[in-house]
């Protein structure tokens, strides 16, 4: 692998609410908890590490939330990172609980969000969160009442942009019409389009779209995947991040990994670009596949 080459700044930029520009390739620090998003890593040192490494690769944005261990994640992001690096932005999320290995429980109500943004800023040892996200809306709490709490911790200067996932053009708008909304984070993948709408959406409307599962290529790795990575001397996760760089300029992938040599590959797919040509076969492909 050649190390010149291996940059997130080659990505380009995305600025998210006008102020806060950001290469468009980050880390998505879910995977450096335990097993089934549960606990502290099985080697913490090597947490630390693919931490550390990301940011000398030009990573600039993280994300991670209250839930991913819980709190591991983002304990392992301060340890790792503080006091952190000029231009580092750190986005979290709230509203969704881990009571167990792979289980989640709604509590999107005000006063869970109130205590979750305290609970980040301490970990976080920041005095204010960059970019704070609903995590998921909650079925049995007014969507516009856990929106108007984030504004009004905005208000509070202990969130400075105000972000959403796992939402709906709809919840969207309903939260837009209460406070700017920065970005969207949503499943998409190459072989996973059902957010294609939504992907459209934050393009007008200059919303960063950060895809989750993002490297979700397996359904689709056959001839023409295969043979396009090739092409590219790459691996076919590389060109499902390549392909998602060029779906739109507001796409910010975030793949997530606990391995260096992993991360490494995720970041170098930054500097591959697809040719019109071949961007339209592997999506051609994906409409195939998109309704499994």
């Amino acid at each position: 692998m050649n190390q010149k080459n291996v940059s997130a700044s080659l990505a380009g930029q995305v600025s998210l609410g006008g102020e806060l520009p950001v290469n468009r390739l980050g880390f998505g620090a879910m995977r450096l908890t335990g097993e089934g998003i549960w606990g502290p890593p099985k080697d913490r040192k090597s947490a630390l590490g693919v931490l550390r490494r990301a940011v000398e690769l030009d990573v600039n944005f993280i994300d991670t939330a209250d839930s991913y261990g819980p709190y591991v994640s983002e304990e392992l992001i301060a340890e790792a990172l503080y006091p952190y690096p000029r231009g580092l932005v750190i986005a979290t999320k709230g509203g969704w609980n881990r009571p167990g290995p792979n289980q989640w429980t709604h509590d999107a109500s005000p006063s869970h969000l109130r205590k979750a943004v305290e609970g980040s800023l301490k970990r976080l040892r920041l005095d204010r969160i960059d970019v704070y996200q609903l995590h998921v809306p909650d079925p049995v709490v007014s969507f516009d009442n856990s929106v108007e709490t984030l504004a009004e911790l905005q208000n509070e200067g202990k969130i400075r942009f105000v972000a959403l996932s796992n939402v709906t053009q709809e919840h969207i708008e309903r939260a837009r019409a209460i406070v700017p909304i920065v970005s969207v984070q949503n499943r998409y993948s190459f072989a996973d389009r059902e957010w294609d709408y939504v992907v459209d959406y934050c393009q007008r409307n200059r919303l960063a779209y950060i895809p989750w599962f993002p490297l979700a290529a397996g359904t689709v790795a056959g001839t023409v995947l295969s043979r396009i990575a090739e092409a590219h001397s790459a691996s076919p996760p590389q060109i499902a991040v390549a392909w998602l760089l060029r779906r739109s300029p507001f796409m910010l992938p975030i793949p997530g990994t606990s391995s260096i040599e992993h991360l490494e590959q995720n970041i170098s797919a930054a500097s591959m670009h697809l040719t019109k040509e071949e961007f339209e076969q592997l999506s051609d492909v994906t409409e195939l596949v998109g309704s499994r």
